[in-house]
């Protein structure tokens, strides 16, 4: 299936600013490239590794939309979302999937988060460290909603959940994107999760990934209006911090009392605001932070 793919020149300055516009959008990946690179066949970044950021100036922002996308359309929402950015050298065209499908297999390496959770490709050996009875191996296959670990907020919501106890435990994932939260969670020994997403691609992923995983049974999927209305001991929400923000009431109300959160895809900066927020509701909210990205956590309140 094609898709349309825009391509944007931008400074390493304005990288994070641009992606969570492209993101906000509805980007279906974000890839970034050397803007002066040399041989024609230079291999891409996709999404910057963990404790990464890329080593350009200068570089080349690509991302993909659904094949049906206006490309006009794309160019105003972003101007709306950050009437800051550089647009004047944006070009679109249609490309096939497997050309960026292959380049993320090559990219994508086994990764480890904590103290025992893994995050494999499909296809490549396990790492001498995840040989241990109590690893925590999360098997993904490539596919168009984000989430594969690699990005710093996911990163750190991977890693709160491997400092977790969840034995037992229903963990809420809000925004799932690949699945890759809940399906950790699981690996991690929750006993059921539950994802919830606005975009069909995200769940029909997620539930993909799940299936590979061997974790489907214990794993249900929805879009918000359909979302069960009921309390999780554990709840990670790694979406924008304006939706953060728009939600903090109904993902204050799917914590029980005692139970945690953690939020994540707030760049620093933005922090304070949603700290204030959910302190309404939330005790010991404290950040951690990886490149420009924050994650908050606390502990629902007692009603």
């Amino acid at each position: 299936m094609p898709y349309l793919e825009l391509s944007l020149p931008c400074r390493e300055s304005q990288q994070p600013r641009l992606e969570m516009a492209l993101e906000d959008v509805g980007a279906l990946s974000v890839t970034m490239m050397d803007m002066h690179a040399e041989e024609p066949d230079e291999q891409a970044i996709f999404e910057p590794g963990v404790g990464e950021t890329p080593l350009w100036r200068e570089m080349i922002v690509t991302a993909l939309f659904p094949e049906d996308t206006v490309p006009d359309l794309v160019l105003l929402a972003l101007e709306a979302f950050d009437p800051q950015l550089e647009l004047s050298g944006a070009t679109f065209r249609t490309v096939e999937d497997q050309d960026w499908e292959r380049a993320w297999m090559d990219q994508f390496a086994p990764m480890q988060f904590g103290r025992r959770t893994f995050i494999v490709p499909w296809n490549q050996e396990l790492p001498d460290a995840a040989k241990t009875d109590d690893a925590a191996i999360v098997r993904l296959d490539p596919g168009l909603a984000f989430g594969t670990g690699t990005h710093a907020t996911t990163a750190l919501c991977l890693e709160w959940l491997d400092s977790l106890d969840l034995a037992g435990k229903d963990v809420l994932d809000f925004g799932c994107g690949s699945g890759i939260l809940a399906i950790a969670a699981l690996k991690l020994g929750a006993r059921h999760a539950v994802g919830v997403d606005n975009d069909p691609q995200a769940l029909t992923a997620s539930l993909d990934n799940a299936q590979r995983n061997e974790v489907s049974e214990r794993f249900d999927v929805f879009e918000p209006a359909a979302e069960p209305q009921r309390t999780y001991p554990v709840v990670v929400a790694n979406i924008l911090a304006s939706a953060l923000d728009a939600l903090a009431p109904l993902l204050a109300s799917r914590v029980q009392p005692g139970g945690r959160i953690a939020l994540s895809g707030i760049l620093a900066g933005q922090e304070p605001e949603l700290i204030g927020r959910y302190g309404q509701w939330f005790d010991g909210l404290a950040i951690a932070q990886r490149e420009d990205w924050i994650r908050i956590e606390g502990v629902k309140r007692a009603e």
